[in-house]
């Protein structure tokens, strides 16, 4: 869905961090998105508080991965940039 729109994400994402109203708003869908992911996951069985916690876990690596996503210089896709937040959040909590 982002593969060729990283210029206008990254347009997006300053008038975003311009802006605390949009900064508040973006939030918002992003806590919405957790709460839809935890009662999907809720419904297939998850039980709580793995499906709250496993929701707003993807929620935050998601945001951080798109953040270095935009940053990063080379081009490379949202989805392995969201794999390697994923590996290095497993390696963070092995070694807790």
């Amino acid at each position: 869905m982002f593969a060729d729109r990283r210029d206008h994400a990254r347009r997006r994402q300053a008038v975003i961090n311009a802006n605390p109203g949009l900064q508040e708003r973006e939030l918002i869908k992003l806590a919405s998105l957790a709460a839809a992911m935890a009662q999907s996951l809720t419904r297939r069985g998850v039980p709580e508080p793995a499906a709250a916690l496993t929701a707003e876990t993807a929620v935050a690596v998601f945001k951080v991965a798109f953040a270095r996503w935009l940053d990063a210089e080379e081009k490379k896709g949202l989805a392995d940039v969201i794999g390697d937040s994923l590996d290095e959040l497993k390696t963070l909590s092995a070694g807790a």
